[in-house]
């Protein structure tokens, strides 16, 4: 973005913070449709002082005067307006990130310092900061580092940002600060970075952790933004490395703020221009690019690190495994995340057979489909251990599969993370320390060596373990079929009276209908709040406890919520309470959950709307009841490129005594009981189905 004169406006200041359409619509919790209604409604809405004709930007002051005088903005949390500054800095929001993360650092490092810098004019504050902050970057990443000191000159347009971002350290600390500003950046520009999520993080650092010592010497080879590095448990040294500038100095500075560890960041291709090449270390983590062609082929031929075999242009993968037990010490754990097509590819094999031999290849599990990208494939973890000289190699390899118990919940927000974490290192540990492990059918087994030096040596989990038996078993299929006619019958009950035409005369209802009022008017009113997922707060959970999300697939399938919050989120989550009425914004689906008892506490996800009727004047199963109207849901949906989004003000309510709200309400609530045994009912007889079909198919059915 680039600041400039508004039209037909007065001069904006230099380095005057700018927000997009997106922007506006986050400050006020509405959809980008509103913000392109008040623009064409409103005549004294701010002028654009920048961007394009398609995607102008706007005075950030503007918009926040505009906004507070309409009555649609109290005041603007400190975290949104360091965000904008950071969005709109005139550099890129990269640059802003890395500038903030420096000042963030120097806050942290020396909190004694920051505030005599502060004291003086923005001006003098640009030109005495990069003198402290050569100091404190040189003093944690070395004279050889990733990040370079910002000069005055690059200073001067950031000096209110940093002050904000250290305005919010002093709130939430400078660690949760960089976090929230950085995840607010990769979740701007999601086609950008190849992200590892949390969830396979924590479950490869804790794979590597046995064997890694009390302070582990710790490498990533392909850091990206440093999520492998930060999942490790009291380090001793973090070391790094990325191709891309910007990736390699975020990093470096969200590692530093993380934790006391010495953090060694470099920038470089690892295969190519390896940082470390004397390094010994205890645990290499690694997410590395999938499927590169151009990965060093030609120019490697005679490297070193190919102990195993030479990888072939179309096994780049395999060429990371090597690079990662070349930088290990002899015991050292490597745990990388791969493609599964790595296990099985022909052109792979005589690699993966030397591995097995030498007993470097010590564990292959299969994560569900979902748990990183690319989403839709499972992908594997690949557990190594460099030989030590007098080891005998192991004659056993660990197999795990995890994918059974997570078909069709493919996507980041439908994996139920504890089980898969719990299953892998229920098999991993004992193996570890053994050598062995009792085998699981369909989940894990220790698989001889020599089974699987065939001509293929196909190591995917899934071909080396035995069938678990089809759905528990005959009993188990017996009591599924209980179940499933048990919840016919309530069905049966539950099934709504014959719908009668609403006699207007009788029904107030009917004839009030057409005098209604739409849910952004009953906000401005105070009949009843709302929030969106991920931002601002209803109340605080007690210090220390676990927090469960209900996320948008949990909304859309009727369960209990199954996400849970990201480590290191500074942003208080929005917690339900019962009676609370919760409504996704993406879809297009005409759909309403009343928030229950056994749900109330949980944190409201992403792209999820909350609407907490005040109970003297709104009936909840009553507003559940008419905002999933189709015709309500329709009028107040706007279209996109790629899917449509709910204005859920725009949402409509006829004007009904509370009395009379209840009454609505006690039908709206049978109705959604009988909904839910109805899908009860589906996924029973869906589990019955598939049961017997695999019992009549494997035997353990008669027929």
């Amino acid at each position: 973005m680039t600041c400039g004169k508004p039209r037909g406006g007065s001069q904006v200041p230099e380095h005057a913070a700018e927000v997009t359409a997106a922007g506006i619509a986050r400050l006020a919790g509405v959809g980008r449709a509103a913000v392109s209604n008040w623009r064409r409604r409103h005549a004294d809405f701010p002028r654009p002082v920048g961007g394009t004709e398609t995607s102008p930007s706007f005075a950030l002051a503007d918009v926040e005067r505009w906004l507070r005088a309409q009555g649609k903005l109290a005041e603007v949390p400190l975290r949104e307006r360091v965000w904008q500054q950071i969005a709109g800095h005139p550099a890129g929001a990269v640059t802003a990130l890395v500038q903030a993360g420096c000042a963030l650092l120097l806050v942290r490092d020396r909190s004694t310092a920051w505030p005599k810098l502060a004291a003086v004019s923005d001006e003098r504050l640009a030109e005495t900061l990069p003198v402290a902050l050569e100091e404190v970057l040189t003093e944690r990443f070395g004279a050889e580092r990733a990040v370079r000191t910002p000069t005055a000159g690059e200073l001067a347009p950031a000096v209110p940002l940093l002050r904000g971002a250290a305005e919010l350290a002093a709130e939430t600390g400078a660690r949760q600060a960089f976090e929230f500003l950085l995840g607010r950046h990769l979740d701007a520009n999601p086609r950008q970075y190849t992200l590892t999520p949390p969830g396979p993080a924590a479950l490869m650092a804790a794979l590597a952790a046995p064997g890694a010592g009390p302070r582990p010497t710790v490498l990533d080879p392909a850091s990206g933004t440093g999520t492998l590095l930060r999942a490790v448990d009291h380090p001793g040294a973090l070391h790094g490395q990325d191709a891309d500038p910007d990736l390699a100095a975020l990093t470096a500075l969200r590692l530093a703020l993380a934790s006391d560890a010495d953090v060694r960041v470099r920038t470089g291709d690892s295969l190519r221009a390896d940082a470390f090449p004397h390094l010994t270390a205890d645990t290499v983590l690694c997410h590395p690019p999938f499927n590169e062609r151009n990965w060093g082929h030609d120019e490697l031929a005679y490297d070193p690190r190919w102990e195993y075999g030479f990888p072939a242009r179309t096994e780049s993968e395999l060429a990371w495994v090597q690079h990662a037990l070349a930088r290990l010490r002899p015991g050292g754990t490597a745990v990388l995340l791969m493609p599964p097509a790595a296990a099985s590819r022909r052109s792979g094999r005589r690699i993966r057979a030397d591995l097995l031999r030498r007993g470097a290849l010590r564990a292959v599990v299969a994560l569900p489909a979902g748990a990183a990208p690319p989403y839709g494939i499972p992908l594997h973890l690949w557990v190594l251990r460099k030989p030590a000289p007098g080891v005998t190699p192991s004659p056993e390899l660990l197999v795990v599969d995890t994918t059974a118990d997570h078909t069709g919940a493919a996507g980041r927000d439908k994996l139920d993370w504890q089980a898969v974490h719990t299953a892998v290192l229920d098999a991993w540990l004992p193996f570890d320390r053994n050598g062995t492990v009792t085998e699981t059918p369909g989940a894990s087994r220790a698989v001889p060596v020599i089974e699987l030096l065939d001509d293929d040596v196909d190591l995917a989990p899934a071909r080396h373990l035995p069938p678990p038996a089809a759905g528990g078993g005959a009993g188990e299929l017996l009591a599924v079929r209980d179940r499933l006619a048990e919840t016919l019958g309530r069905t049966v009950a539950l099934t709504p009276p014959p719908a009668l035409p609403a006699d207007t005369a009788a029904d107030p209802a009917a004839a009030a209908r057409p005098t209604g009022v739409t849910v952004g008017e009953l906000a401005r009113t105070g009949a009843l709040e709302l929030r969106a997922g991920g931002t601002g707060t209803l109340s605080f959970p007690a210090p220390g406890s676990p927090v469960r999300v209900l996320t948008e697939n949990d909304v859309f399938a009727a369960q209990p919520p199954s996400g849970s919050l990201p480590d290191g989120v500074p942003e208080e989550p929005v917690l339900l309470a019962e009676g609370d009425v919760v409504v996704p914004v993406l879809g297009g689906g005409s759909l309403a959950r009343v928030v229950d008892a056994a749900t109330a506490g949980a944190a409201l996800g992403r792209n999820l709307q909350l609407l907490r009727p005040d109970p003297a004047a709104l009936d909840p199963w009553f507003l559940a009841g008419f905002l999933r109207g189709t015709a309500n849901t329709r009028q107040a949906s706007s279209y996109a490129s790629t899917a449509t989004r709910l204005d859920v003000r725009r949402l409509q309510l006829p004007r009904l005594p509370l009395t009379e709200q209840q009454r609505y309400g006690e039908r709206f609530r049978a109705l959604a009981e009988f909904e839910g045994a109805l899908r009860l009912a589906g996924r029973l007889g869906e589990q019955l189905v598939q049961g017997l079909y695999d019992g009549l198919a494997d035997g353990t059915v008669a027929p």
